[in-house]
């Protein structure tokens, strides 16, 4: 019931895309839009040159992960040739594969805070993607904290020691370089600053509200478009400066309290106190996207049940009336100065790793790992493996 919601809602929004109030041609194109894209086939459309693919990779709450929904993750592919992600919450390395992406070219993620929903599969993905195609290290971009400890660095360090195991005993076998990653932190607190430019790519960062200091906000800029990823944040006055007038602009919508309170049986302060002081309710989020007007208003992190999503839809219209998706996991979004087109990625449930490139195949490696004298002893003399291919 909830992908069959989503889906009106798809369909709904979609044709709202191109809908200026005074703009009757502008509704006909939207509505050919629609007819001519119903449905995105994974690696079977090539991004024209000034153009942006958005992939909502997650888009639910910490609990529950379901098959409809996993934590907050999004892949944003540009005409350049460039690919970025935003946040890799728990579940969402399970859609990333299913679209069966060239992993060579995504070796930069950006996070916007260190809750478990939104980094908790970084151990798969830097393990995952280098199995299956990356060979150069990985970017992480992310923020300080309070105190050391409490930084992008320091997690990224931790996570490394976790995997110290599994690393070490692939190296070798794949690619050297592929192992490693690369801790980008910068000051939580800077305003508006360039966190990365390269390739007519430029990122920029400011603080958001939740939880603990640290947290930020992210406005990714090419080609004369704007990409706003808000994170998890109660409203604030930084990206209410500096989302304005995005052509597409993700914003954290929490349930209602009273909506979050019956989900997960909880009382109302502990409710509110969640869904409206350290989060952002639905009349909160219709309120931002009055402020900054993207062209593309995008709702996630809640729960896709018919009762929840319709409080929610009911509380965004009291406050914003502009264009709106209420996000689910694997709607995709393509972007140019004349039009913003939406559909939903298919794929199979069981898929093959996608190919790999020469250079990954020709990428350095060193000597397999070793196990000791002791172990070797135990080796069975009643098997004996094929002779190894020369290198």
């Amino acid at each position: 019931m909830a992908a069959l919601v989503a889906l009106v809602f798809s369909i709904y929004f979609t044709a709202s895309v191109l809908q200026p109030a005074t703009a009757a041609a502008e509704a006909g194109k939207a509505k050919a839009s629609m007819q001519q894209l119903p449905t995105y086939f994974p690696n079977t459309e090539e991004l024209r040159g000034d153009e942006m693919r958005i992939t909502a990779l997650g888009t639910g709450l910490p609990t529950p992960i379901t098959r409809a929904q996993k934590n907050s993750a999004w892949l944003v592919e540009l005409g350049n040739g460039d690919v970025f992600m935003f946040d890799i919450g728990v579940g969402s390395m399970v859609n990333l594969f299913g679209l069966r992406p060239d992993f060579s070219k995504i070796d930069k993620i950006f996070l916007s805070h260190l809750h478990s929903d939104h980094f908790g599969d970084l151990d798969a993905f830097i393990v995952g993607s280098w199995l299956s195609g990356r060979y150069t290290p990985l970017h992480v971009y992310g923020g300080s904290g309070e105190t050391p400890e409490l930084g992008t660095k320091a997690a990224v360090e931790s996570l490394l020691m976790a995997l110290a195991w599994d690393i070490k005993s692939r190296t070798g076998l794949l690619p050297d370089a592929g192992g490693k990653v690369i801790a980008h932190e910068f000051d939580y607190k800077a305003e508006n600053q360039a966190v990365y430019e390269k390739n007519g790519v430029r990122i920029l960062s400011w603080p958001a509200i939740h939880s603990l200091d640290g947290s930020v906000s992210y406005r990714l800029e090419w080609n004369g478009l704007v990409f706003v990823f808000g994170g998890d944040t109660r409203p604030n006055k930084w990206f209410i400066e500096y989302a304005k007038n995005a052509d597409f602009a993700i914003h954290e919508c929490f349930p209602t309290p009273e909506g979050l309170a019956a989900f997960n049986d909880w009382e109302m302060r502990p409710s509110t106190f969640v869904s409206s002081y350290i989060h952002t309710p639905p009349q909160g989020f219709g309120k931002v996207m009055s402020a900054i007007k993207p062209r593309m208003a995008v709702a996630f992190h809640t729960v896709l049940l018919p009762d929840i999503q319709q409080g929610m839809l009911e509380g965004i219209r009291k406050t914003y009336d502009g264009p709106l998706t209420i996000a689910n996991d694997l709607m995709v979004w393509n972007v140019t100065k004349e039009a913003i087109t939406m559909r939903e990625a298919v794929f199979a449930d069981r898929v093959t790793p996608p190919s790999t490139t020469q250079a990954y195949k020709k990428a350095p490696r060193s000597g397999e790992a070793k196990m000791s004298k002791y172990i070797m002893t135990g080796v069975w003399k009643g098997f004996t493996p094929p002779p190894l291919p020369a290198r």
